[in-house]
């Protein structure tokens, strides 16, 4: 890991995540009857679980609104999650001000033009490997891993590394 990488993800207490393309492989599943589908993975949300075990507080900002969502938050034990919100900017700042942090203090995780200005703002500003491509070279850190295929745990992983934390946390299942 890069050592500009390493003090960027150090001050880390907040990791937001955007949900279409970074949750989730960004398709969208429709049933007929008008209900949306989205398939998280396994990883990802253990990754969050570990990582709020360390006490980094997570967060959801999403321009769509969907019940799996809310299920799937819920079931991670995310407090933060603001669902049908384009202007993602104004959700980060006042969630930051509510958290009384600093932007140094905060990662974001987008793939899209909603996420560009959080992704400026944030401390650590993070998008994946198939973002869009106006967006990377914003981005403080390019996952290797692409939306909804374990990115999120790759930046769980790596903020747990910087911090020290990884390897107590992962211990414990040996």
């Amino acid at each position: 890991m890069k050592q500009h990488l390493i003090e960027l993800a150090k001050p880390i207490k907040l990791l937001i995540f955007d949900v279409d393309g970074i949750l989730t492989s960004g398709t969208l599943y429709l049933s007929d009857e008008n209900i949306e589908i989205k398939g998280f993975t396994a990883q990802d949300g253990l990754g969050i679980k570990l990582l709020q075990k360390t006490g980094i507080e997570v967060a959801i900002i999403t321009a769509r609104k969907s019940n799996s969502v809310k299920y799937r938050m819920e079931s991670l034990g995310i407090k933060h999650v603001y669902q049908g919100k384009l202007d993602k900017i104004t959700v980060y700042k006042k969630l930051v001000e509510k958290l009384n942090l600093k932007d140094k203090d905060v990662a974001y995780m987008g793939d899209d033009l909603p996420d560009l200005k959080p992704i400026r703002q944030a401390g650590l500003g993070i998008t994946v490997s198939n973002a869009h491509e106006f967006i990377k070279p914003y981005a403080d850190y390019i996952t290797t891993s692409p939306g909804g295929r374990s990115a999120a745990r790759e930046v769980c992983d790596l903020i747990m590394k910087a911090q020290g934390t990884f390897d107590a946390v992962y211990n414990e299942f040996l």
